[in-house]
């Protein structure tokens, strides 16, 4: 079992209060008691074994026994950025980008997108925070503001691959040219995916277009699939 605490909030020489939901998760769904033990990450990559001291109706209180290495992090710093999807899809993504290793996701609000206003960020950022306890995750990925694509593409560190269900390069070619060991970025359309101008802009700005094959995948299935794709590319390349 696996928590998350706010960093700020661990002390290796102090008692440890549990936020009131993961409290209220320990009390009522795991039933816990004095002296059960536990794991607890900060969402920045470090984890502790602690045990529980202390129980009231509200409160359950820890205490740090050690720290734990937990290596389940890729060694790529893999930056998803998905045009908005509708309701439970983008939720999805969110979840399931968390537990493949993403570490950044930021929502695009692009041409086609059918969702250009959101007040879900915090909703999002709790999904992440959720998959990353159950995953094994001691890092939960940074849940970005949305943000006009045109945008974003200003920035002129962006280094990454545009997947277009319209050609591109095979992913295979495609990986060698970007930079394994900088933050990848991965932009996917929206439902109705990315028009030709998106692409054509983002080219300029430096992302290498990419296709996932012969048929049109919806875009939360070619989110996972170009995340989990150009995570295992990338691994199995630092071994060569």
């Amino acid at each position: 079992m696996r928590i998350f605490i706010p960093p700020e909030n661990i002390s290796k020489h102090q008692s440890i209060k549990a936020p009131p939901d993961k409290a209220r998760y320990l009390l009522s769904v795991l039933k816990s008691q004095k002296g059960d033990r536990l794991d607890i990450i900060d969402g920045k990559g470090k984890a502790y074994e602690v045990e529980i001291t202390e129980i009231s109706k509200k409160d359950v209180f820890v205490n740090i026994i050690r720290e734990i290495v937990m290596n389940t992090e890729s060694s790529a710093h893999l930056v998803l950025c998905q045009g908005i999807l509708k309701g439970e899809k983008m939720d999805m993504v969110i979840q399931k980008a968390t537990e493949l290793g993403v570490r950044e996701i930021v929502p695009l609000i692009t041409e086609r997108c059918l969702v250009r206003e959101t007040r879900k960020v915090k909703r999002w950022g709790k999904i992440a925070e959720e998959a990353a306890e159950q995953c094994g995750r001691a890092v939960i990925p940074d849940i970005h503001e949305p943000v006009e694509l045109a945008g974003l593409l200003q920035k002129s560190s962006l280094k990454g691959l545009i997947f277009w269900e319209q050609g591109g390069l095979p992913l295979s070619e495609a990986i060698h040219k970007v930079d394994p060991a900088k933050p990848i970025d991965i932009f996917v359309g929206p439902e109705g995916g990315l028009t030709a101008e998106e692409v054509q802009l983002a080219e300029e700005h430096g992302l290498v277009r990419a296709t996932l094959g012969r048929r049109t995948l919806r875009a939360e299935t070619a989110a996972l699939v170009s995340v989990a794709l150009v995570q295992y590319l990338v691994e199995g390349n630092e071994g060569c």
